[in-house]
């Protein structure tokens, strides 16, 4: 288990689903937490349930999709070390990329790709300084799905897998591991699957509930796992996935497609 003496994690999506969890179990281990979200009601309304002194939270608000989101969350945390970030705010569409407005690709790949990353470079170098520090950067096994309707958000999870791969072999040596989570589908609301496609995901082992998902990244990040894939059919999937034919992937494009929107 980690030890008490790091300083600030730093969470983006903090303010509901997984991030919410994230805070607070780091806060009950006795981190200071540095929490980012767009929604700044759903952050006050964490920072009052945690209950923590002044000097342990701080709460920024900020669009991770903008250009100078990293730049801005860096200069908010001048002076705080922060020992911990984990790259988890996400978003998911299931249109097709020439059904999708460019401002919803755009969003996409700020969010997953361009903010994370340069949140990376600008903690990264102060971490090695330091000679201690995590790095959990949350990908997806659709990172091996290329496929129609999630095909943008399959590639921009296999940039953030392949990224944390290279980041992880520069940062080896220096105290600073990364780690990189690949879930399946996870219990929030972001997926929207009806109630009884969620309850034969959660038997089956393909979704896995929020609080669970947490814990297992965490303890993964912690002992400086390089990568994480929960549930053995979600380790199928990542083997067989990508041997599914474009002619496959086309035919049940048109034979299900409508059945996405």
């Amino acid at each position: 288990m980690a030890s008490k003496e790091l300083n600030y994690a730093l969470i983006s999506g903090a303010a509901s689903g997984m991030g919410r969890i994230y805070a607070q179990r780091l806060a009950a281990m006795g981190y200071g937490l540095a929490l980012v979200d767009i929604n700044a009601e759903g952050l006050e309304s964490l920072k009052n349930e945690l209950h923590l002194p002044e000097e342990r939270i701080v709460c920024i608000v900020q669009d991770l999709s903008k250009s100078e989101a990293a730049a801005n969350i860096h200069a908010a945390l001048e002076g705080r070390p922060v020992d911990i970030l984990i790259n988890n705010a996400g978003m998911i569409f299931t249109t097709t990329i020439p059904q999708t407005p460019p401002g919803k690709l755009n969003t996409m790949l700020m969010l997953h790709c361009n903010t994370p990353l340069l949140l990376c470079r600008m903690f990264v170098p102060e971490m090695m300084e330091r000679g201690c520090g995590y790095i959990l950067n949350i990908s997806s096994i659709c990172a091996w799905m290329h496929w129609p309707a999630i095909g943008m958000y399959g590639n921009t999870k296999a940039f953030v897998k392949n990224y944390s791969r290279s980041l992880r072999i520069e940062t080896r040596g220096s105290g600073v591991s990364v780690s990189t989570v690949c879930f399946g589908a996870v219990d929030t609301p972001l997926f929207g699957f009806s109630e009884k496609i969620r309850r034969l995901m959660l038997k089956t082992g393909i979704m896995i509930s929020p609080e669970k998902a947490v814990d297992k990244a965490l303890k993964a990040m912690f002992k400086r796992r390089k990568n994480l894939t929960p549930g053995f059919l979600n380790k199928m999937a990542t083997i067989i996935a990508p041997l599914l034919s474009e002619r496959c992937l086309s035919y049940l494009l048109k034979k299900f497609g409508h059945l996405l929107h």
